[in-house]
Formats: structure tokens, C-alpha cells, sequence
């Protein structure tokens, strides 16, 4: 097991099944992340927006991506995505198997064995 590793996994709701997989193939596509996974099921939020509690069906999706990648990531879902402020939350891999992490590495950062 990798420790301290450069991986991070982020986190990105969104409003439909459609919008979630565009962002996903852009990014993929972009290299900004190896992989993006989208929870095809709705989950339900309840949050806080221009002082009202809301509640929404978003789609989730949870991008695997480096830390040099953050950046140009953030830029391009916010490019993309139809909310003012979209979740862009951003998790720190302490480990994991090797390979996949210098698999993730390789297709996020453009690197070719």
C-alpha cells in the first residue's frame, strides 16, 4: 500500500443524468481524471441557497484525478456545469494498491509507460 500518495478523489453533484455524464466524458477526455464515476441512482439533498432550505434529486459523481490536476479540473466542471456554485469537494487517498494509483497517475496527467 502507497502512503501520502498524490491521488484525491472529488466530489460533484449535478442536476441530471445527461449533465453528470458530459462532465465526466470532458474530463476523462481532458485527462483532468483517470476516472469518474457517476451513482446513476438520485440522491437527495437538502441544503441552504439564498436563505431558503432547498431540496433537490442531484446525481453524484465522484471524479479520481492528482493533485497537480485540481485546478484545470475545478475550472473545466465549473466551465461546463449548469449550477452558479458547484460542489467541488476534494479528498485526500492515503492509500491504495499500487498499481492503481500509478494506473490513475499515468491517465490523469498524460503520462505514458
Amino acid at each position: 500500500m502507497a502512503k501520502g500518495t498524490s491521488a484525491r478523489i472529488v466530489l460533484v453533484t449535478c442536476g441530471s443524468l445527461s449533465e453528470g455524464r458530459k462532465i465526466a466524458r470532458a474530463v476523462v477526455t481532458k485527462r483532468l481524471a483517470a476516472c469518474v464515476n457517476i451513482v446513476s441512482v438520485p440522491v437527495e439533498s437538502i441544503y441552504r441557497w439564498k436563505g431558503k432550505v432547498e431540496e433537490a434529486r442531484e446525481f453524484l459523481l465522484i471524479a479520481k484525478t492528482t493533485a497537480r490536476r485540481l485546478k484545470e479540473l475545478e475550472r473545466e466542471i465549473a466551465r461546463i456545469h449548469s449550477y452558479d456554485v458547484p460542489e467541488f469537494l476534494v479528498l485526500r487517498v492515503d492509500g491504495g494498491s499500487e498499481y492503481y494509483l500509478e494506473w490513475l497517475a499515468r491517465e490523469s496527467e498524460g503520462q505514458r509507460k
